[in-house]
């Protein structure tokens, strides 16, 4: 059995100012998860801190692309350089984000390694790019589109191993049922979605085996997981920059991510976006914590 690590990689760089001013809050997601003894109830090592550069959006406008770019692409590789030992070690990393931009970070140090997939849990896709948008800027609901090689070359291209993921490797869970006119063009890309109805529909444990299993195939090397705290209903998740209805119960998320983590080809997890400054009494925290430590329970 791998040794589950647990390591902060609290950067909200690619997230935009929830008002003038301000940062966004979800740099604090790992204190508040550390808060709720997350490591110590997962019975892991500890893996410390990827200290983040500081948010600054400088001179910035709309139309100039990716804010904190150079910083993003700085943090991307000092987060891979982590990632890349504990996995080439035989760990299991837990990283405490964060926003979804440090995902970035796990695929580039896991495109070091071979091809890996992705099985993004997410309430939104997080494939905005030029293509399909004309407000680029914020990496956090960027990072899958800058993975499979769309957008800026300062990001999708580091070290010349871009795309870090192919297309075909990605798979989507609990995307909402109201994002059609999103999903027209994954389809098209044929990368799998599956959203909060077809869970319901199918099964979350069912759905998460079968997906598992696609990843056991000559030629891929295994797949991350990505967790973005969105995924759960606004009425036991609020704490999130875009609290969308609809969304998953918190025992529909630990069904669909036990198999997931259970998987041998699994090489790590990552969670991201819950704001400890929208949670004042850290109740949705707790609950974020309970799923994580539950969803690792049987795995």
């Amino acid at each position: 059995m791998r040794t589950l690590v647990v390591l902060d990689a609290p950067s909200n760089l690619g997230l935009r100012p929830p008002a003038p001013g301000t940062v966004p809050g979800c740099y604090k997601l790992a204190g508040a998860l550390r808060e709720q003894r997350v490591p110590q109830r997962l019975r892991a090592r500890e893996g410390g801190v990827v200290v983040p550069p500081r948010y600054d959006l400088g001179d910035w406008q709309e139309g100039d692309g990716v804010f904190n770019a150079a910083a993003l692409a700085a943090y991307t590789v000092k987060l891979a350089d982590r990632l890349e030992h504990h996995v080439r070690a035989g760990d299991f990393p837990v990283v405490l984000g964060g926003d979804c931009s440090i995902q970035l970070g796990a695929s580039l140090a896991l495109r070091r390694l071979g091809r890996y997939g992705l099985a993004a849990i997410d309430a939104s896709h997080d494939f905005r790019h030029t293509g399909n948008s004309d407000r680029i800027g914020a990496a956090g609901g960027e990072e899958v589109a800058l993975a499979t090689g769309r957008g800026q070359r300062d990001l999708t291209d580091l070290e010349g191993l871009g795309p870090y993921l192919r297309d075909e490797d990605v798979r989507f869970f609990g995307i909402r049922d109201c994002f059609e006119e999103d999903r027209a063009e994954l389809a098209a890309l044929k990368i799998p979605v599956v959203t909060v109805g077809d869970i319901r529909e199918w099964g979350a444990d069912a759905l998460a085996c079968a997906t598992a299993q696609t990843f056991e195939v000559p030629g891929i090397d295994g797949f991350w997981v990505h967790l973005d705290a969105d995924v759960l209903d606004p009425s036991v998740m609020p704490a999130v920059d875009s609290p969308d209805p609809d969304g998953l119960q918190p025992a529909e998320l630990v069904e669909l991510l036990r198999p997931l983590l259970a998987s041998e080809r699994c090489a790590g997890f990552n969670v991201t976006i819950y704001d400890p400054d929208l949670d004042p009494d850290g109740t949705a925290g707790a609950l974020l914590a309970d799923v994580i430590v539950d969803a690792f329970a049987q795995s």
